[in-house]
């Protein structure tokens, strides 16, 4: 069967060429084929790769004196960018202008290419300075072994213009260094230090630091810090201990203040060690000090400052302030043949001993004074001779006392005493009118603690009252405690008060005041209440 079976007919298909015509091409711009053109240009551009050595490498950034690479780090993004230059800065924007392919992975291989460049530089650096190191400590020993004798304690000023020479060059590589010795640090600790605990060890003497201290002092400004802290630990502190231990203010001759306090701004409260040691030690020779001998203050006031304050007080209330008490009980006044010995003993102690000690010292001599110069003014004493004694003691009182308003007050009652009797007034005995106030305040003082006392004791008998007792209830309750009888005596006062009888006393009770009167002799007097039970056991006779 063919394929013309039953009159089929084969469908006529259009011929190529009218197919082909058909087709309608889109224009194609001219830009779009240049960039696609260009684009791939450059991708099929291959670049060559350049090996660069270590050498090269250096050689071409000392031409560009890049001799300091520093970090940037670029914050203006989502995330933190490092770049080595500010040049870098806009890098990638102008990738992505420029339509360069994958520029982040650009950007990151030329960064670690940046940083291994960086590290190339400071291992070049690191070299430089240990070779540097190398050439320069065998030189600086050769320059010091030609001095073999060399002491720098007895020569101080040896070498120290080179030594600067030296730190000026090294000391900017010394900053590489911070995890260990910096090349200045090993050559002085290989050629001073050496020399230094060569001396220190062999000729040195705690007793007289001197040298040290001078060599110290001109070394100050070349002498790295861990190695002065070196010194002072392996030379002058084991013999300054060794010193102190050894000390014995008996035989010693030179003050032992004069080789320690020097020390202090060195060594500071690293010197606590050896300072209990010291305060037993003149503890020990203090016993048999007499206030005549002046040296003992030369020797123990520098330490007042150093000392804390507490050791220092507990020192001078254990050893000198009793002998300067008997001296100052001791002393007499006498304006027509005065001897000042004892007084300067104790005068020269003022600066030393703590002002509350020192004032009270002071006031046994004022009470001498004070009744020496009644007795003058009550005898038609010359005034200008008086008035000239007067001024000889005042000026005779350190600064330190004369500031004291206890001491000042004092010599008012001096200048007092001389004023009333230019006046023609009756001079009051000096101590009278403060013996007198004194007198009242304590009694008063001791009635009413008394007082406290009697009514604590009746709030305890009388429970949980809570009630407040009054003077007379107090009074009355210290009785019956007693085995007293106290009652009113009818029709009987005093100044408008009720007389009471309290045992074998007559009482009168002002409580508005909450004080009470007794009555001694033909007197009334304020008393306490455990003076009226001492006034009831010394009368016999029951008074009416």
């Amino acid at each position: 069967m063919g394929m013309g079976f039953n009159d089929y007919k084969e469908t006529n298909l259009p011929a190529l060429k009218d197919l082909e015509e058909k087709v309608v091409t889109p224009p194609v711009q001219p830009g779009e084929f240049q960039s696609k053109e260009k684009l791939w240009s450059k991708q099929a551009r291959i670049k060559k790769e350049v090996c660069v050595t270590a050498e090269e490498l250096l050689a071409k950034k000392q031409e560009q004196s890049l001799e300091v690479v520093q970090k940037v780090f670029d914050m203006r993004g989502p995330q933190v960018r490092v770049l080595t230059s500010l040049e870098n800065l806009n890098a990638e924007e102008k990738t992505r202008e420029n339509d360069v392919p994958m520029p982040e992975l650009q950007h990151n291989i030329k960064l670690i290419v940046d940083l291994a460049e960086l590290d190339i530089q400071k291992m070049d650096r690191d070299l430089k300075t240990e070779r540097e190191t190398s050439y320069a400590l065998p030189l600086f020993i050769r320059v010091f072994q030609g001095w073999e004798s060399w002491n720098p304690l007895q020569n101080p000023t040896y070498g120290r213009e080179m030594v600067s020479q030296w730190k000026s060059l090294l000391q900017e590589d010394s900053l590489n260094f911070s995890d260990g010795a910096s090349p200045y640090e090993q050559l002085i600790m290989e050629v001073v230090f050496p020399a230094v605990r060569i001396s220190g060890t062999n000729t040195w003497q705690a007793r007289y630091p001197e040298p040290m201290l001078r060599f110290l002092d001109s070394w100050e400004k070349l002498l790295p810090t861990t190695i002065v802290q070196t010194i002072l630990d392996t030379i002058v502190m084991p013999k300054l201990s060794a010193a102190v231990d050894y000390w014995d203010p008996r035989r010693e001759t030179i003050p032992i203040h004069s080789w320690v306090h020097p020390w202090l701004p060195l060594l500071g409260h690293r010197l606590e060690f050896c300072y209990h040691t010291i305060r037993d030690r003149l503890e020990s020779v203090l016993h048999a000090w007499h206030p005549n001998d002046m040296s003992t203050y030369y020797v123990l006031s520098p330490w007042k400052t150093v000392f804390d304050s507490a050791s220092w007080e507990k020192l001078t209330v254990r050893h000198i302030i009793p002998k300067l008490l008997t001296v100052m009980h001791e002393f007499q006044i006498h304006p027509a043949n005065q001897k000042l010995d004892q007084f300067y003993w104790v005068w020269t102690w003022v600066t030393a001993i703590p002002i509350h000690h020192m004032i009270h010292i002071m006031d046994i001599f004022f009470n001498k004074w004070q009744e020496v110069l009644y007795h003058w003014l009550c005898s038609s004493a010359n005034f200008e001779e008086v008035r000239k004694w007067y001024s000889g003691w005042k000026d005779l009182l350190p600064p330190e006392l004369l500031a004291n308003q206890h001491i000042f007050h004092r010599l008012n009652v001096g200048l007092d005493m001389m004023n009333q009797a230019v006046e023609g007034m009756e001079v009051v005995q000096p101590g009278l009118r403060e013996n007198i106030s004194y007198l009242k305040v304590c009694e008063q003082t001791q009635f009413e603690k008394a007082a406290a006392q009697a009514q604590e004791r009746a709030s305890q008998l009388q429970g949980s009252s809570g009630l407040e007792m009054s003077l007379k209830e107090v009074i009355e309750v210290h009785a019956q405690q007693n085995c007293l009888l106290f009652k009113p005596k009818a029709g009987r006062m005093q100044d408008g008060y009720q007389i009471y009888g309290f045992g074998n006393i007559n009482v009168v009770i002002d409580s508005l005041n909450r004080k009470v009167f007794a009555q001694i002799d033909d007197r009334w007097s304020l008393v306490s209440l455990e003076q009226l039970l001492e006034l009831h056991n010394h009368s016999g006779v029951k008074q009416h």
